[in-house]
Order: structure tokens, then C-alpha cells, then sequence
């Protein structure tokens, strides 16, 4: 069975890869980051309904395999999603893009296996969510305005590292949802920084720079998750010197290898 999980795993991450290309290239070709222009077009609505798949493969592939298994495979998007956008843009990636983008990728799978796993029922109350808004709402905004007087690649990364904060937060509450208690509150908390996160996502593609975009979603989106995890749902993080110089270095890669694809992805693409 945990062959079949990573196998449905990436799967899922093939899918999400194809669907976040499928809704940057709407973006970048008609320069439209408002959602509901772009709701009107079908190819983006396809990207959408294929990043809906990926999730919900990952979803069953954790079902049948340990996280230490299917989280990895999940990193496997940002190598997909790279030659994906390319072929859409009728070219071919270069080498030094897919290097950049497997050192991401190296970093981020090594973040994912040096978190140890949580095995209490995550809770947050009142004052903790509110923590939670406030200090990702302050977190995205920064980062909005920093890329309004950024160069083009560091803009697509700032918006895109934004939109990667907002969407870790919605994985802490969707994490207590699933996991703790079934809160209504919740329910209707949820979709505020998941829309917001998809609104600056579509600001970030519409940069170009698509690798940097994805990129830095990939690294943005996990870092706030494991670091609210942390804070707010008391779960565990690397311990020991070992395993703390183990989370740096990975980090650290995953961050140049993000600044090896603004220097290498093309601007349009």
C-alpha cells in the first residue's frame, strides 16, 4: 500500500503541477489577475478543477500511506509544473531552470521529512485564531506592498510568498476542522484567507516568472503551516542541534534554488 501512495501522490502532485500552469499562463497572456475575469475563461477554470483533483489524490494517498511517504512526492510539483508551463508557452525549459527547481524541490522534501508528526488532536480557540488572522493578514500585506515597488522576478515572489502565507493558514484551520473539533465558526472562517490567497496568487502569475511564483508558494506555504503548527496547535518541531541544522540547511536550499529560477526563468513564462 505505500507504493500505491506515493504512486497516488504523484499522481496528485502531476495534476496540481498542470492546473497551476494551466492558470498562470491564462494570467500572464492577458495581463488579468481579478478573479472573476479570469473565472470566465474555461482554460483557467480547467486549471482549477485539476488543482481540485490533485488535492483530493493527495488526500487519498494519504489514507493509504504514511505522511513520511506521500508529503515528499507532493514536492514533485514544482518539477512537474516547470516543463508543463514551458510546453504551454511553446518552449523548452532550460537546464539550469530544472536544476534550480530540483534544489527547491531537495530543499522542501527535506523540510517535510525532518518535521516529526503530530499525534495530538489539534484546538484553537478565539484569541489563538485571531492571532492566527492578524498575524498572517499583516504578513501578506507586507509582502503585497513590498512587490509593489519590486523588480518583476522579486514581485511574482513576493506576491506569490503572500499568497503561500494565507494558504498556510488555511491549513491550520482546515488541520483543526479535520482533525479537532467541528466547529462552525470554522467553516465560515476558512474561505476569507484561501480567497484572499488565490486573488494574490493570480497577481503573482500575472508577473510572470512562473517558476519563482510557484516556488516561492511551495516554500511560503509550508513554513507558516509547520511554524502555526507549532505555536498555535502545539505540535512538534525538529529537535536537537542536529535536527535544527538539518531544517536551516534545508530551508536555506529550498530559498537559492528560489533565487536560482528568478535569474533563470524568463520573464513572460
Amino acid at each position: 500500500m505505500t507504493v500505491v501512495a506515493a504512486g497516488v501522490a504523484l499522481f496528485g502532485a502531476l495534476f496540481f503541477a498542470l492546473g497551476a500552469a494551466l492558470q498562470q499562463v491564462e494570467a500572464v497572456r492577458t495581463s488579468e489577475h481579478a478573479l472573476l475575469r479570469l473565472a470566465r475563461r474555461p482554460r483557467w477554470l480547467l486549471g482549477g478543477l485539476s488543482i481540485i483533483t490533485g488535492g483530493g489524490l493527495h488526500i487519498v494517498a494519504l489514507s493509504l500511506g504514511p505522511l513520511t511517504v506521500v508529503q515528499p512526492m507532493g514536492v514533485a510539483s514544482l518539477l512537474f509544473a516547470l516543463p508543463i508551463s514551458a510546453a504551454l508557452m511553446g518552449r523548452r525549459p532550460a537546464g539550469a531552470e530544472i536544476l534550480a527547481a530540483a534544489t527547491v524541490s531537495a530543499g522542501l522534501a527535506g523540510l517535510v521529512l525532518i518535521v516529526p508528526p503530530a499525534w495530538n488532536a489539534p484546538t484553537l480557540n478565539g484569541s489563538e485564531t485571531a492571532t492566527l488572522l492578524t498575524v498572517t493578514g499583516i504578513a501578506a500585506l507586507l509582502l503585497w506592498a513590498g512587490s509593489r515597488v519590486a523588480a518583476p522576478s522579486l514581485r511574482a515572489g513576493l506576491l506569490a510568498a503572500g499568497s503561500g502565507v494565507l494558504y498556510g493558514a488555511t491549513a491550520t484551520l482546515t488541520r483543526v476542522l479535520v482533525k479537532g473539533t467541528w466547529e462552525i465558526w470554522l467553516i465560515l472562517l476558512i474561505p476569507v484567507p484561501a480567497i484572499v490567497a488565490l486573488m494574490l496568487l493570480q497577481r503573482a502569475y500575472s508577473v510572470g516568472h512562473f517558476g519563482v511564483s510557484f516556488a516561492s508558494l511551495q516554500v511560503a506555504d509550508p513554513l507558516t503551516a509547520v511554524a502555526f503548527g507549532a505555536l498555535l496547535l502545539g505540535e512538534p518541531l525538529p529537535v536537537g542541534p542536529g535536527g535544527v541544522a538539518v531544517a536551516v540547511g534545508a530551508a536555506g536550499l529550498a530559498c537559492v534554488g528560489t533565487v536560482a529560477l528568478a535569474r533563470t526563468t524568463p520573464l513572460s513564462h
